[in-house]
């Protein structure tokens, strides 16, 4: 191996030690709010600012901390009708740089710095979506200077675009490649980014090489940024390196507010159909490590959200009730996709159950524990003698569920129970016997 490599890699690994000298990045499940399924392209500062309020003074206090402007802080016209008519904003490196109409606290330079300074006063995290690549405009004009003496058009892979987004041409993985990231991953630090979503990277295509270079630049940067691939579906066999490199992916297409998917459409992914994959990827949970079923499409999705019209979710409370069920007992991270300055009372309530949210957080070894039809069963342990059950009912009318706790790999052959949702203990028992609505879950505390 030639000096200089061996001489960054040495660098690499000693980077990732001391980013990881407190633990893992992503110890737990992030939890936090998305700007896509409210606003799509179009969010501005404003806007951030005050979604950011609200989840300070009402959701923080549950564990929700993480803030993001998705896709498009770069245009200055996201409401353009075709995509050859977006105008981008770029800075004197050939690097995106807020629009200024959208984010005046950009100006002189500023970037999103003074965005995330505000996040940071709250005690909250900030991050911002990015599509992998460099932008069309640099390389074309092949002007300004990557560090290490490159030019854009040493990094650009011009037969590689994004198939759903043409901003971007694909990186090489070359020196000229990982200066290029070096360089973005530094600008992002330097805006107190603490989490980077990336998309068209895990799927539709893979890209193996752009995660690495990423993952490689985070850690030259010296900030402890949490890296999120996108879109799914991740493939199964990608799980290791994904985990290397990554402590999110999504392991499945966009889910919007469907319990099943309409006819005709291969598009979005809906609830219903998200409980196999989410079952496929439960044994690669751990900390640091977190397979991401997506947002949490609830409430009231506007005023331009990132799919179809204005809505209030299509989800049923129930069927809200069963998405946060699923995600918290298989781990999957927590981020509210509503508009939170239209947050109502029985959305805030699934949003800030303590208990349910503990699962998410602390649960551990989740497993699918029983599958009979349109029942499904899951477990997973908790801390100390607590054990969790999880029972959904995929049919479209009501099922009893009436079976000893054996049937779920239980060893006990009775337990103390406290229903999570409700919030009320229902004694000891020998086995559940329980009703649940159509498309409805329940998910129980046990206790010796």
């Amino acid at each position: 191996m030639p000096l200089k490599t061996l001489i960054a890699s040495c660098f690499v690994v000693l980077s990732a030690s001391n980013l990881s000298a407190q633990g893992p990045l992503a110890a737990n499940p992030p939890m936090g709010w998305n700007s896509w399924d409210s606003y799509g392209l179009t969010i501005t500062e404003a806007q951030f600012g005050v979604n950011v309020d609200v989840l300070s003074s009402r959701l923080k206090p549950f564990g929700w901390k993480y803030v993001v402007i998705d896709e498009g802080w770069y245009l200055k016209n996201p409401s353009a009708q075709k995509p050859e008519e977006f105008q981008y904003t770029l800075n004197e490196r050939g690097q995106y740089s807020p629009a200024l109409n959208r984010f005046p606290s950009a100006d002189k330079g500023a970037g999103l710095k003074l965005v995330g300074d505000s996040v940071h006063a709250k005690g909250l995290l900030f991050g911002i979506h990015i599509i992998r690549g460099i932008p069309k405009e640099t390389v074309h004009s092949n002007s300004v200077m990557i560090a290490g003496g490159f030019h854009p058009a040493d990094a650009a892979d011009t037969t590689d675009t994004c198939s759903w987004n043409s901003d971007n041409f694909g990186v090489r993985d070359n020196a000229a490649g990982q200066a290029w990231y070096d360089g973005l991953i530094r600008q992002y630090a330097s805006w107190g980014v603490d989490y980077l979503k990336v998309d068209c990277i895990a799927s539709h295509p893979y890209k193996a090489d752009e995660i690495r270079m990423i993952h490689r630049a985070i850690v030259k940067s010296g900030r402890p940024i949490v890296l999120s691939l996108s879109p799914g579906p991740t493939a199964l066999e990608n799980a290791a390196e994904v985990g290397q490199n990554a402590q999110l992916w999504r392991i499945s297409d966009d889910v919007w507010d469907y319990w099943d998917r309409p006819a005709g459409k291969e598009f979005p992914k809906p609830l219903k159909r998200q409980f196999a994959t989410i079952a496929s990827w439960a044994k690669y949970t751990k900390p640091g490590n977190w397979p991401d079923a997506d947002m949490l499409p609830l409430g009231e999705l506007r005023p331009v959200p990132g799919y179809e019209a204005p809505r209030t979710s299509r989800l049923t409370h129930v069927e809200q009730q069963t998405m946060l069920t699923l995600w918290s007992i298989s781990r999957s991270p927590l981020f509210m996709g509503g508009n939170l300055t239209m947050l109502d009372e029985a959305t805030a309530a699934l949003l800030t159950n303590a208990e349910v949210l503990a699962v998410d957080q602390h649960g551990h070894d989740q497993r699918v524990a029983m599958q009979d039809g349109d029942l499904i069963a899951w477990t997973s342990k908790g801390v100390g003698d607590r054990q969790y059950l999880a029972l959904f009912n995929l049919g479209d009318s009501a099922a009893t569920v009436n079976t000893s706790f054996d049937r779920y790999g239980l060893a006990g052959t009775s337990y103390k129970l406290r229903d999570l949702w409700a919030k009320k203990d229902l004694g000891q028992a020998k086995g559940i016997a329980q009703s649940l609505p159509a498309h409805g879950s329940m998910l129980l505390e046990l206790r010796p």
